[in-house]
């Protein structure tokens, strides 16, 4: 594909043109070069970059995680499968304090439709620095 500028990269890829040069300053996208008078053009290959990129994020993966990925390039994929069954394991412990959150979020509310005739709101009661001191 002839004369793919980073505006075009980034119209192909749905980012911004500021995520191409981020992820150019992080390593994770090679910049080309520029020659005199023109623009950067950008191969077919940092399309394909950057979906992985993106694909990898959804995922759960760290821009950091992300470059190791990169780096192990589909040679080691017991290395590979490791790291997938750690960002499991993160996702796991994740959705437990979520659940833990949730719980607490459930029982806040709980309490303020009980004292919805209150003057004070039992949530934000619940989150001033003297809270711990209320009966």
């Amino acid at each position: 594909m002839p004369n793919l500028t980073i505006g075009k990269l980034a119209k192909r890829t749905k980012v911004t043109i500021e995520t191409i040069r981020h992820y150019q300053r992080i390593g994770l996208l090679t910049e080309p070069a520029k020659p005199d008078g023109g623009y950067r053009v950008y191969s077919t290959d940092a399309i394909a970059r950057i979906r992985f990129i993106k694909r990898a994020q959804q995922a759960g993966f760290t821009l950091k995680e992300i470059a190791t990925l990169l780096s192990l390039d589909g040679a080691h994929c017991a290395d590979i499968r490791q790291l997938a069954e750690q960002k499991c394991q993160q996702i796991d412990e994740q959705i437990m304090d979520l659940a833990a959150l949730r719980q607490v979020l459930g029982t806040l509310v709980n309490d303020c439709q009980q004292t919805a005739s209150s003057a004070r709101c039992a949530i934000l009661d619940a989150f001033s620095d003297d809270a711990s001191t209320k009966p």
